[in-house]
Parts: structure tokens; sequence; C-alpha cells
């Protein structure tokens, strides 16, 4: 076994933050495992570095962010009407199409060293949505995937199929950056400024939606980071 593998994560909860600041705090993050990655080439498996890991959970003020695959006729809205409606926008360096973000939304950023779980994005991704589908199995409400879309679904082999948590990452050398924006309190009338994902078809639905109150997205926070904590089996702590 490789004793330099590490399955410690430092769980970080940022509260409700601006989306450049978050960003900036994930490349930073992100940067620093692969620089660690990097300057391992040159030691023996001794001497090298074990890279860290970070699980950030955050909220972020109205923003739409358009991944670099996206197509920007996604967003229905011009600059001004941004700007009057109170919402930020973002080009940024994630896969897929255009998402939304705001208050009420547990949005989920991992930062991990995948060399110390496994190699493989798929798997990853279906891991991240398996957290969030057991997390809705949890208040009675199933939930699941729908073959070629990313994300988590309602309904999802049927024709009122609607989308409950988007997920869009970034990968470099097995390292992972962005993850998945879980719908709790989240106003979804936002949605209607967009093409989420770029999908014309499907509805988006919320937690609350779903269950007719508003629930408490502490209480949805540690149930979700406990599933993603045992599907990954990580060792998790709170940064200091």
């Amino acid at each position: 076994m490789n004793e330099n593998i590490n399955n410690e994560v430092k769980f970080i909860d940022l509260g409700l933050i601006d989306y450049q600041q978050a960003w900036s705090y994930q490349e930073q993050l992100f940067k620093e495992c692969i620089e660690i990655k990097i300057k391992n080439r040159a030691f023996t498996a001794e001497n090298q570095r074990k890279t860290p890991n970070h699980l950030i959970f955050c909220e972020h003020p109205h923003v739409y962010t358009l991944g670099k695959s996206g197509d920007a006729k996604n967003l229905l809205l011009n600059k001004k009407q941004l700007g009057k409606a109170g919402v930020e926008f973002f080009h940024i360096n994630r896969g897929g199409d255009i998402t939304y973000h705001g208050p009420g939304q547990i949005v989920g950023y991992p930062i991990l060293d995948l060399d110390n779980f496994f190699t493989d994005i798929h798997r990853y991704l279906r891991f991240l949505e398996e957290a969030v589908i057991r997390t809705l199995n949890d208040f009675g409400i199933l939930a699941g995937r729908i073959d070629g879309l990313t994300g988590v679904w309602l309904d999802y082999n049927n024709s009122k199929a609607r989308k409950i948590c988007a997920l869009g990452v970034k990968t470099s050398k097995w390292v992972t950056m962005h993850g998945f924006a879980f719908n709790v309190n989240v106003d979804l009338s936002y949605y209607n400024n967009i093409i989420p994902c770029g999908i014309n078809d499907k509805a988006i639905t919320s937690l609350h939606n779903e269950l007719g109150f508003e629930p408490d997205i502490v209480e949805i926070q540690q149930i979700l980071k406990n599933h993603i904590t045992d599907i990954f089996k990580m060792k998790i702590s709170n940064a200091k």
C-alpha cells in the first residue's frame, strides 16, 4: 500500500460568500495541491509529501456561471438586465453549460487529489450524485440519474423529470475543483432567466418545493456531508 495515500479531508464552511472570492480560494487550494504533486516527482516515495484534500460548502449571492463549453445564448438577460436583477455573471473554467447559484442552495467544492481515492472522473461524478440521492432519500424523496445527463433528478424516468442538483467540475493531474449545486430553499424564479445546463425541455426544482416547507439547510448540509464522507471513505475534519 502506498504510504502517501491520504484520505483525510478538511471540511470548510464558507457560509454566504461572493462567487469570485470563493473561486479564487478554490484556485489557490487547487494550485497548491498540483504544485505538491509536481514537486513530488523529484523525490523517492518515502520523501514525497502527502497531497491535501478539502471539501468546501458555501452559498452565493445571486450569480449565473457559464462553463467553458457552454453557449452564451443560454443566458436570457443582457448586461443591463443582469444589473437590474442584481445578478452577477461569470464565464468560468469548469465543464458544463450555464447554471444559477443563490441563497438557499448548498454549493459544494471538493478540492480532492483523486490519486488519494480513485482515478476515475466518471466514478467521481457518480459518487457526488449518489451523496445527494441518499440525502433526498432520507427525506422520503426518490431521486436518480438520467442517461447522458449529469446531476440529480426527480421523476427521472418519465416526462416530469426535474433537476434538483447540478454538477460541473474541472480536473488537472487528477486534482478536482468546482463541484455541485443542490437546491434546498433557493428561489427558483431565477432559473427563468437562463436555459439551465442548456436543457430546455426539463424543469428545475428544490427540496423546499418538493416537501412543501422550508427545511433547515444546516441540517441538510450535515446529512449531505456525512453521505459524502461515507461514500468516498474519507476521514473528515473541520479546518482550523
